[in-house]
Parts: structure tokens; sequence; C-alpha cells
């Protein structure tokens, strides 16, 4: 859809409705203008995938409409779509310049740096993208330079939170100014765009800074080897790490390319000045054990990331008994198995673990409900439409907007293609949305012929018969038969003796039609598996004519 003149049109590709993958298309005068592109990380449904990109066909079918990519930050649920997705899209990316150092690196990494245009912007600076006039507003988060976007557009003026939070003493970056968000809503805020992650909290995140006591206070009581897990981008984290290392004796290590990459960016754009220099993880294994403070990733359940591997020994870093290991970081939603797989292997060895209900070593990087109605009472919007959560996110944050005076809530989800002005904002259709998966360097839809398939095989295993028949249709020779994942175990060659048998018989009795007798042999060998398994295997014939 083509936005008239005067409209100011809004469609979520990504991010509500779910959380990740964060896409928000702002359309006027018929053109767009697309706020972050984001990934999320898959799960079980998704058998040997990791990443899940948003599916942009909506846009796709348009590009000649679209101006540009602006970022709010550099989280993976904001940015990670880009390496895969942004060559084809062929449009500038705006950022600041540790957003845009983070983005870079990526680019690089999929040999596509040259043909992307990335524009750095300073915070504050204003610029402009099609009819969209944009502002980074700088905001607290648990990464450097997040930033909210103040859009003018033709039909008004809409601020886009990205992700925020209030932090009145963060350890990097200044905190969000009230006076600044105050003389922005005295000028008029038509929409406010908002994270909901944190909607149900009824406190305030807390302050980065107050996680230094807790940590300070944990790692002088270790007395073996201490493993801190955090995010990779939280570089406040980080440098709260290396001054505890510091001031505890312990030699830094880094465990984990995405930590080397952010400190590499960060001392890149001025920050982490003191950071302390790091040492290899054999240099770690060969100092005492409580001469050491070891930063990994993985504190999700990533199964390839460095913590994964710590616990599962095959890592160069060697955890034992009296050793701690330090979960600085929130359970993401859908990850609790995948973690708790990792702490039972660390607690099989004997090592003690420490999370936030134990200690004060993590803050949200996401507004609880009184940074939500401080925000509201600064800037004093008309209408509010929440995302980056899921529906009980969304629905609970626009009841909580109105409970606090704003007079208008629209909830949409993924695809709602909705008019914010002039007027009532209202839904006024549904784009095309859904997601891809990146499998290898092959990007695949989601729901699409090869993931199916997978999921088949993981279910109900698979068959594979070999049947040489001559010209005439005749057995020439005895099939054979393999099997993957059929659970046969102990009677295995009872098994393969009766589906080849089974498969010769089809042969016999089945028309001379190549393709109605390897439907035969297939369905033949399907039967036979079904009676000794009560499951329908994928079964694959390969005809061969001698």
């Amino acid at each position: 859809m083509i936005s008239k003149n005067n409209e100011l049109l809004f469609c979520a590709l990504g991010g509500s409705g779910e959380i990740g993958m964060n896409v928000n298309m702002y359309g006027s005068r018929g053109r767009w203008v697309m706020v972050d592109c984001g990934v999320t990380f898959a799960d079980h449904q998704y058998p040997g995938i990791d990443l899940v990109l948003p599916d942009l066909s909506f846009i796709e079918e348009q590009l000649d409409r679209l101006d540009g990519i602006v970022i709010t930050h550099g989280h993976e649920d904001h940015i990670g779509a880009l390496p895969y997705l942004a060559d084809e899209l062929g449009v500038p990316i705006y950022a600041t310049p540790f957003t845009a150092g983070l983005i870079r690196h990526k680019l690089e990494e999929e040999r596509i740096a040259d043909r992307i245009k990335l524009r750095v912007i300073q915070p504050g600076q204003g610029f402009k993208v099609g009819p969209f006039g944009f502002e980074f507003v700088p905001m607290s988060h648990s990464i450097p330079e997040a930033n909210a976007l103040l859009i003018d557009t033709p039909a008004g003026r809409v601020f886009h939170t990205g992700d925020w939070k209030l932090d009145a003493d963060p350890v990097i970056g200044k905190p969000a100014s009230a006076e600044q968000l105050t003389a922005i809503g005295d000028k008029g805020i038509d929409v406010l765009v908002c994270d909901s992650t944190n909607v149900f909290n009824a406190e305030a995140s807390g302050s980065e800074s107050t996680v230094r006591t807790g940590l300070m206070e944990t790692v002088a009581k270790a007395r073996g080897r201490v493993l801190v897990t955090t995010f990779a981008s939280n570089a406040a984290r980080l440098q709260t790490l290396g001054e505890v290392a510091e001031e505890t004796g312990r030699a830094l290590c880094v465990a984990g390319r995405s930590l080397d990459r952010i400190i590499k960016v960060a001392k890149a754009c001025g920050y982490l000045r003191d950071f302390p220099n790091t040492i290899s993880p054999d240099e770690a294994m060969r100092l005492p054990r409580n001469e050491v403070l070891i930063v990994a990733t993985g504190g999700q359940g990533e199964e390839r990331a460095a913590l994964a591997r710590v616990a599962a020994g095959s890592h160069p870093i060697k955890l034992d008994s009296g050793d701690t290991v330090i979960f600085s970081s929130k359970q993401i939603p859908g990850n609790e198995v995948a973690i708790g797989r990792i702490q039972n292997a660390l607690a099989g060895k004997g090592v003690k673990m420490v999370t936030e209900k134990q200690a004060h070593v993590h803050v949200s990087g996401h507004p609880g409900q009184p940074e939500l109605a401080a925000l509201y009472g600064w800037l004093r919007p008309k209408l509010l439409v929440p995302v980056h959560g899921e529906m009980r996110h969304l629905m609970e944050h626009a009841r909580f907007g109105q409970a606090q005076g704003i007079p208008n809530a629209l909830v949409q989800t993924d695809g709602d293609l909705v008019r914010l002005a002039p007027g009532k904002a209202e839904k006024i259709g549904h784009a095309q949305v859904g997601r891809l998966v990146l499998d290898g360097d092959v990007i695949l839809p989601a729901d699409g012929a090869t993931i199916n398939e997978r999921r088949r095989l993981g279910l109900y295993g698979q068959i594979s018969v070999a049947v040489a028949v001559t010209k005439n249709g005749r057995l020439a020779g005895a099939p054979q038969v393999r099997l993957q994942g059929i659970p046969v175990e102990e009677e295995q060659a009872e098994f393969i003796a009766e589906a080849e048998d089974a498969a010769a018989e089809a042969v016999k009795g089945s028309a001379r039609d190549r393709d109605r007798l390897r439907e035969d042999i297939r369905l033949s060998v399907r039967r036979c598996a079904t009676r000794w398994t009560g499951k329908k295997p994928i079964v694959d014939v390969l005809l061969l004519e001698v």
C-alpha cells in the first residue's frame, strides 16, 4: 500500500507480538523508511538453524520506494539481519559511531562492506531520509549509544524509543536528559512507539553502576577461578568487570569472539579507555586459580558459545570444584532449558553458580513501570503504540499507558498496516510477514520444504532402499536397506531383513511403470516399519535399472 500525501503509515515486520527480530516501517508521501533490521535466535522448532531472519517481502516488492534504514542501537535483534538482507535492499544505513562500527564488522565478515552505504551520524545530529526528518536522542540501555528516534513527518511527530531505560548514573555515556525530553514534549508528540519488554515490572530497572558492588563482593569471596558470563554487547558491564579484576588482583581473560569484537569497537569509539590488558585462555590456565577472572559468552545457553564448551570440557578453560560461575545476565524467555543444561553440567563438576537471585549481579536494560510513567510525563504523547514484546506485553502496555493518562493506545502486531495520522489511528490492511532461516550460507523459508522435511526426519527417521531391476521390471538382485533414526536398535538385522523382503515382494507384484513401482516399494517398506515401530518413517527409494 502506498501512503497518500498527508498520511503517516506504520507497519512492524518483526518485533510486535514477539521478542526479537525488530523491523519497523514508517511510510509517508509514497516513501518508506525502515527502523532496525534484527534477528532472533532459533529454538528446537528449527532443527540445525541458529538465526531466524524477518521476511521483508512487503518492502522488497516496492524497493524503489525505500529510502533508507535507521538503526537505534547495536543489539542483534536490531542489526543482526543486515549482513544477510541489506545488500538486496540497496539503501543507505544510518547509525551512530559505535553501532556503525558493529555493523561494519558484520558486513566485512560477509564481504559486502564495499557495497553498503553506511552513514555515521553523531548522537543529537539531525538528518533527512526521504520525507522524514530524524534526530538521535540518547537513552540508556545495556549497550553504548542506544538512541530513541525523534521523527518529523509530514503528518506529525513520532518518538520511537528503541530499547531504553532510565539510568541516573550510567557506567558508560550520559543519562537521558529529562530537560531534553520535556522540551521535545513541549513541541508536541503525536505518537509514542515504545519498548514494552518490562511493562509488568512494578519497579524501575535500576542503575548499571549498582551492579559493581554485587560483582565485587562475589568475586572477592571466591577462592578458585571465577568465570562471569554476560551479554557481549554490554560494554558497561565489561568496564565494571575490568575494574573488579584489577581491584581483586585477578588477571582478566576474555573468551568469545563477539567479546573481542565489542572491545575493539568500543575502544575505537573512545570507550573502555582504562580497560586492563587481557590474557589468553592458555595463560589463564597457568595462573593460580585465585588469580584469574574470566569473562565468557554463552549465558543464554548457546550451544557453540564459550560457556557451553567450558561446561562440556571441550574448551581450553577448565573449571572444577571450588570454582565459581556468575551469571551476570537475565534468562531470556525460551532459553531456560538450554541454560539449565549448562548449569547442571557445571554443578556436576562441583562449580558454584551465582545468579541475580543470589546476588545483585545484573540489572535490566528495559524500563519498568516507573520509567515508562516518567517518559509519558515528559513527552505527553497523544497516541501510544506498544512494540518490542509478545501480545501480553503489548496489551498490558496499552492498558498501563492509558491508565497513566495517554489519551489513545493502539495494539498492533507484525503485519498490521496502521494509519497513524491524520485522524484516529486505525488498522487499514495487512502486509505479508513471516520468518526466514539462515541454514549455513543459504536463506530459506522457515516453514518451507527443507525445514519441514528436516522436522519429519527428526520425528520419524528415514529408511533408504536401493532396488535393482531389469528392463522388463524383474528383480536383478537383493534389495539393500539402510536406516537412520529408526528405533530397532536391538533387532536391527531382523528388521532390515524383513524390510528387504518387503521391497522384493513389492517388485514381484507391481506393475512395470517405474513411478508406480517406486511407490509400491515405498509403501511396502513403510508398512513393515509401522508394524515394527508404530511410526511412519520417511522412505526414500533408489530404483536402478540394469
